[in-house]
């Protein structure tokens, strides 16, 4: 068992299909389009995995974790709105496969990963991909401070509230995309700071994700 990382043409071919299945499903954005084409997704999973890691189904990578359902991260990557000059934080790099479909697009990306063995899986294969990024372990809760302000964030687990610390850390005229709520269901917010001080929240339907963990998440 492990990670498969060859790319042939039958995984290019079960790619398209996705990509087919993510148009029927409401996502016509070319350039995420085109991101989902280009990173594998197979690459971010167990080899026993690799028959079924174009299915539009989350999968376990250890550590409680998930990698995304496709959909879940197009969505989320639509609604950021992503331009190749954005400076991005994702908050929960997991896999490294939604920090891969970001990079692809283009965006400066920074992202940060509370659980240290994750963290270290997903630096190597963001190397391994060639994708240049900061990527850092620790309470992404807290956001990151030093390098801000962001023009987008993101945060790939759902929060019992809006952490504080992450609208703070956006630029004006930014947009956060978070899903927010209990343990089991969170709603989708898309949060755009009209000026400092003042804020636009958005919703976009119900979701399942994992925790965040930190100051400001899940204890």
């Amino acid at each position: 068992m492990g990670i498969l990382l060859e790319d042939n043409y039958k995984h290019k071919g079960l790619r398209n299909s996705l990509v087919n299945n993510l148009r029927k499903k409401g996502i016509y954005d070319e350039h995420i389009l085109n991101a989902f084409m280009e990173v594998p997704r197979h690459f971010f999973l167990d080899s026993a995995f690799e028959n079924h890691a174009y299915e539009d189904k989350a999968f376990g990578i250890g550590e409680g974790q998930t990698i995304s359902q496709p959909y879940t991260v197009a969505v989320q990557t639509s609604l950021l709105d992503i331009k190749k000059s954005d400076k991005v934080l994702e908050i929960g790099t997991g896999s490294g496969f939604q920090a891969c479909i970001l990079a692809e697009m283009g965006c400066q990306l920074f992202t940060i990963e509370y659980n240290r063995k994750l963290y270290s899986k997903a630096r190597k294969m963001l190397d391994r991909l060639g994708y240049s990024s900061h990527i850092t372990c620790g309470d992404g809760s807290k956001g990151l401070p030093l390098y801000a302000p962001f023009d987008k964030i993101l945060v790939t687990a759902g929060a019992p509230m809006v952490p504080k610390a992450l609208v703070e850390q956006l630029a004006v005229g930014g947009v956060l995309v978070i899903p927010v709520g209990d343990r089991q269901i969170q709603k989708m917010l898309k949060i755009t700071k009209v000026e400092e001080g003042k804020i636009k929240k958005e919703e976009y339907g119900d979701f399942s994700f994992v925790k965040l963990r930190g100051k400001q998440g899940w204890q």
